[in-house]
């Protein structure tokens, strides 16, 4: 397909509010990531997003500019109204996005969404999402059931569609939960827990560097790089550097 072709198509699903064909333009094995959220979705977890999304948020989506391609990847920019709104050049609630796409065939292996939604529309968001305060403490409760009894945060697989059906609420009410309930985005949420626990483990295990390196797996990391990088983030300090700190302290 041509990549003209293939982004007239992606837009058109985009403002018929089409779940299903916004995620078959990915391939069987694809994900779709928004970066501000950095939750990937495969092609269901996708169609069960959208499908909230767009009950609560008609938008409209328009392209900026050309379409840029290569061999196996298409790039290009959008702006985003509000359905109600579209016709509104410079509406309060727009903002501006860009896509890249890598192809396989007829398809996308991967789609990536990069935007900075401003703080009104956010809050704008949250405000018809219908979720009221006392709904939000009590799924702010179950989540802590669930991480803290339960240890969800160990899968390595998780993803926000599974916690949700866990907690038992939709994907964009956890993702309002725990964006504005606990003030963090969803990674930053799970991997509070897990860098939490491998401190334990770090202050439990002898100096062997391989035990360090075990440490990624054991609460829930996928690679050793990813571990390194949220222990930095969230502890200031390396993985090696923290139980060495902890040793001068305690000999």
């Amino acid at each position: 397909m041509q990549a003209n072709k293939f982004v007239e198509s992606y837009f058109e699903a985009w403002n018929h509010a089409d779940p299903e064909g916004v995620a078959d333009h990915l391939a069987p094995n694809g994900i779709y990531l928004d970066i501000p959220d950095n939750i990937p979705l495969n092609h269901a977890e996708l169609i069960v997003s959208l499908s909230e999304f767009f009950t609560d948020f008609p938008q409209h989506y328009e392209l900026i500019g050309e379409i840029l391609t290569s061999e196996n990847t298409i790039a290009f920019q959008y702006k985003v109204h509000p359905a109600d709104d579209c016709g509104t050049e410079q509406s309060a609630q727009s903002y501006c996005g860009a896509e890249f796409m890598t192809l396989n065939g007829d398809t996308a292996l991967s789609i990536t969404n990069y935007y900075d939604v401003p703080q009104r529309v956010i809050l704008d968001k949250y405000a018809k999402s219908g979720l009221r305060r006392e709904q939000m403490h009590e799924y702010m409760r179950r989540l802590d059931v669930i991480m803290e009894s339960q240890r969800a945060y160990l899968e390595p697989d998780l993803t926000l569609p599974i916690l949700a059906g866990n907690v038992g609420c939709s994907v964009n009410h956890l993702s309002q939960v725990i964006n504005s309930g606990f003030k963090m985005s969803f990674f930053d949420y799970i991997n509070n827990y897990r860098i939490r626990r491998a401190k334990e483990i770090l202050l439990q295990i002898d100096s062997q560097n391989s035990a360090i390196l075990n440490v990624a797996f054991s609460v829930g990391f996928n690679s050793n790089s990813a571990f390194y990088a949220a222990f930095k983030k969230h502890a200031g300090v390396t993985p090696a550097a923290f139980r060495r700190s902890h040793n001068k302290r305690t000999h």
